[in-house]
């Protein structure tokens, strides 16, 4: 898992157009927006849906926020479930404060926003920083959380491809400018300008991120729905392995399905695979409403 955030930004940092986007205002909070303050932090969240069942809560990746990671899953998923989009410290609309950046902390944030609005339980979708935050979760407040659903995640340093990260700490501000993640930061951050701090607490933050043991992938009480790309950062034997760990890999017709899912998304890289609506709506509520 180490690095994870670190792959990211050098992968959009590849994949970015050239050219700089035009600074802009930051946009007002839409509609659904609201925020909460929890530890020190003035926290972004939206509530889309009806106002009933479980709710479903999005965690974002690095670099991003809500409407750059889930901007075209959103709607659909709110037709049916009640969504709490969470927006991190230093991402979005999330104003940054005087801490690094930090997963246990975000997840720590998180829990407390949610309990601070009434959430006993919920499920969890989370992309890359995302999905970490809510696999962490999982781990240290297993009442909170009734289904995962983990993209792009490894739990080891070694799930990432060899060699991916050569050359990270030379990644700045100006190679991100013009990509989506920097055009996201401008149009919703409060203070516009920090986005070189972004780019540097992120850089920071990679070299100071939790691995997880397989003891404690094969505690995890929640099942888990584990999401990649065939082209993304993470290895496909490594979500296998994450897989088998958490009971999967097994011979369904002899033992009945195990609790757990593993997709692996055609066609998409690690920044591509969360805008996959087609592949990701036949597969994410169908395993959220499974009994």
């Amino acid at each position: 898992m180490k690095k994870l955030i670190a792959a990211l930004a050098l992968t959009a940092t590849l994949l970015a157009p050239t050219g700089c986007a035009a600074a802009s205002e930051p946009a007002a909070a839409p509609s659904p927006g609201r925020y909460a303050d929890v530890n020190g932090l003035h926290m972004y969240y939206e509530v889309h849906g009806p106002d009933q069942g479980r709710p479903l809560v999005l965690l974002h990746g690095a670099l991003s926020g809500i409407n750059t990671d889930f901007g075209e899953l959103l709607p659909e998923l709110a037709k049916t479930r009640r969504v709490i989009a969470i927006e991190q410290q230093a991402h979005g609309h999330t104003a940054d404060i005087d801490r690094p950046l930090r997963m246990q902390q975000m997840a720590a944030d998180t829990v407390a926003l949610l309990r601070s609005i009434g959430v006993q339980q919920a499920d969890f979708f989370g992309y890359s920083l995302g999905a970490g935050i809510a696999f962490e979760i999982g781990v240290t407040n297993p009442d909170l959380v009734h289904k995962l659903v983990l993209t792009s995640l490894t739990f080891s340093t070694d799930g990432l491809h060899p060699g991916l990260l050569d050359g990270l700490q030379s990644v700045t501000p100006e190679m991100m400018h013009g990509s989506p993640f920097h055009e996201g930061y401008l149009a919703t951050a409060p203070r516009p300008q920090d986005f070189p701090k972004l780019i540097e607490k992120n850089k920071d933050m990679q070299l100071n991120l939790p691995s997880w043991s397989p003891e404690v992938v094969k505690a995890l009480a929640a099942p888990a729905l584990i999401v990649i790309g065939d082209s993304d950062i993470v290895r496909p034997e490594h979500s296998v392995e994450f897989f088998r760990l958490l009971g999967g890999g097994v011979v369904g017709d002899m033992v009945g399905l195990p609790k757990s899912r593993l997709a692996i998304v055609p066609g998409a890289t690690h920044v591509t695979v969360v805008h996959q609506p087609a592949v990701l709506l036949a597969i994410i509520p169908p395993f959220l409403e499974a009994a």
